[in-house]
Order: structure tokens, then C-alpha cells, then sequence
């Protein structure tokens, strides 16, 4: 019995070895035929092109954009016989003109003279340089001037500009007017359309 064992044993050793053997020749043959792995790099662009713009009364606005809504200075009721009233520029946020460009920008505001300028007279010693026009007598206007502060000492003039800052910061443009009573005036509203430009 002891023999039998130590031959089966040996006979056991052997056919393990042979499939070793096997094993490791079928691996080597893997090895040999699996392909190297190649990398090729490469690079892709991102680009981005960003042109001025402005934000005007919260609102978006792009270079060269018209028709935007500045805001309205509303004297108000007033008497045939006036004498001044004064109001301040209302826009969609509140007073003034609220205004940020693109860092870099020079942003510059122009105020054109209205539909009327240099037409009426005024019974106060001051004449604005801007006038309002009856609705429907046409020739009777109300004159008035724009300003940039509220006491009336530094007049927006014709075609005056007001400079912005250049970096690109939230800004507000106080604008005021002052409305002067003249002779003879006519119950009912008067109107004027005053161009502002923002250059850039």
C-alpha cells in the first residue's frame, strides 16, 4: 500500500508539472500576442470674443442699440402762472440714469438739445435753452434747463456731455431740470423729446 501511494503521488507530480508547464507556455504565447497600447495627444481651442456693452436701468445693452428708455422729468401740475418748478429724472429703477460699460470703456453721455431748442421766452430773467411744446397750440412753449446737480449750478447745455468712470463700476447719473413760466401760456401739457447718446 505504501508503494502504490508513493507511485500515484509521483504520477500526480508529473501530470501537474506537465500542465505548469502548459500554463505557462500559453502565457507566454498571450504575452506575445497582445499589442502594445499608443497614446496619441492632441489639444482642442476654446475661444470667446467679447464685444463693449453697457447696462442701462438694469437692462442689458449692446453696443450700438437704440431706442433705450432714458426716463422722464415730470414737472408735474403746475399754474398757468408759474414761475419755476423743478423735478428730477425718473427712470425704470429710480432716480437718475443708472449706468455700467465694459471695464475699459470711456463711456461719455450726450444730451442733444430736444425737439425745440432756443424757441420760447420767460417772464423770470432765465430762459432755458430747451423748451417744451404745447400739445396742440403749436409756437407756445415752456422753456427749461437740465442739470447735473440739484441745486441748479451746473447746467447740461446743448449737446453737453457728462464723462463716465472707466472701470467698469455701477454707476448713477443724477440729471435734474428746472421749467421756467412765461406770458400767456395755455392750459393743458406741453412735451419735449431730448436724444441722449452713450458713446463708448
Amino acid at each position: 500500500m505504501l508503494l502504490a501511494y508513493f507511485r500515484f503521488s509521483h504520477k500526480l507530480g508529473r501530470f501537474t508539472l506537465q500542465i505548469q508547464r502548459i500554463g505557462l507556455a500559453l502565457a507566454g504565447l498571450f504575452v506575445v500576442a497582445s499589442p502594445a497600447h499608443a497614446t496619441i495627444d492632441g489639444s482642442l481651442d476654446a475661444t470667446i470674443t467679447l464685444t463693449a456693452a453697457c447696462i442701462i436701468n438694469e437692462a442689458n445693452t449692446a453696443d450700438g442699440a437704440t431706442g433705450i428708455d432714458y426716463g422722464t422729468i415730470d414737472f408735474g401740475s403746475q399754474n398757468t402762472y408759474f414761475s419755476t418748478a423743478d423735478a428730477e429724472l425718473e427712470g425704470s429703477v429710480g432716480t437718475g440714469i443708472e449706468i455700467q460699460c465694459s471695464n475699459g470703456t470711456t463711456p461719455v453721455l450726450a444730451f442733444g438739445g430736444g425737439e425745440n431748442a432756443g424757441s420760447g421766452t420767460s417772464n423770470t430773467g432765465t430762459t432755458g435753452a430747451r423748451a417744451m411744446e404745447h400739445g396742440t397750440e403749436a409756437g407756445t412753449f415752456v422753456t427749461y434747463n437740465l442739470y447735473s446737480d440739484s441745486s441748479g449750478g451746473t447746467i447740461i447745455p446743448v449737446d453737453g456731455t457728462i464723462a463716465l468712470d472707466a472701470d467698469g463700476s455701477a454707476q448713477t447719473i443724477p440729471v435734474f431740470g428746472r421749467a421756467f413760466g412765461a406770458d400767456n401760456l395755455f392750459t393743458g401739457q406741453y412735451h419735449d423729446l431730448v436724444v441722449v447718446t452713450l458713446t463708448l
